[in-house]
């Protein structure tokens, strides 16, 4: 523990005539408005049409070509490899969550609409879905919805600080899409 210095009693008069005739400075607050709108100023009439919308691309018939060896992985054709890259390293974070635990599989295709609608309107590049471990219901079916949809360019099994085995980030393509 450091020794508490302690001031002479010269010190203590010459600090007290330095600052003699000062006042204290009134800190006042500056609030900044968001740059994005908050969900909770769209109509909710919207909101249910995009999440219907959303979840109208995912088929549970349909089975995308996916690499089933290793961690869940996917990056769209066209889209820039370094991209997946940089989600496995976890060089994004989410900054929208959603969690299946307990939902049923048509809950969550909607749920996983609304989230891509959601990251769209309130332009979020990167979001992380979390679908446990259970019966590996929603572990298998999650990435294979996600890649029918065509506003998805990547996602990657979670880093370990994001949920791991048990999370997708994934990456979503923004209207105003700025390379990064």
């Amino acid at each position: 523990m450091k020794k508490k210095i302690t001031l002479n009693e010269e010190d203590i008069s010459l600090f007290r005539t330095s600052v003699a005739g000062t006042r204290q400075v009134t800190q006042d607050k500056v609030l900044h408005s968001p740059k994005r709108k908050k969900i909770s100023q769209v109509a909710p009439e919207r909101l249910i049409q995009e999440q219907v919308d959303a979840s109208y691309y995912f088929s549970d018939e349909f089975q995308p070509n996916l690499d089933m060896d290793g961690p869940a992985r996917y990056v769209r054709e066209g889209a820039n490899h370094y991209e997946l890259k940089k989600l496995r390293r976890g060089d994004y974070s989410p900054e929208l969550f959603l969690d299946l635990h307990g939902l049923t599989q048509s809950q969550a295709k909607q749920e996983i609409g609304a989230l891509i609608a959601a990251c769209r309107r309130e332009h979020v590049y990167c979001a992380c879905i979390m679908h446990g471990y259970g019966k590996h219901i929603l572990k298998q079916q999650t990435p294979l919805w996600l890649a029918q949809h065509p506003d998805i360019i990547a996602f990657h099994q979670a880093p370990k600080e994001w949920g791991g085995s048990a999370a997708l980030l994934i990456l979503v393509e923004q209207d105003d899409f700025i390379q990064r």
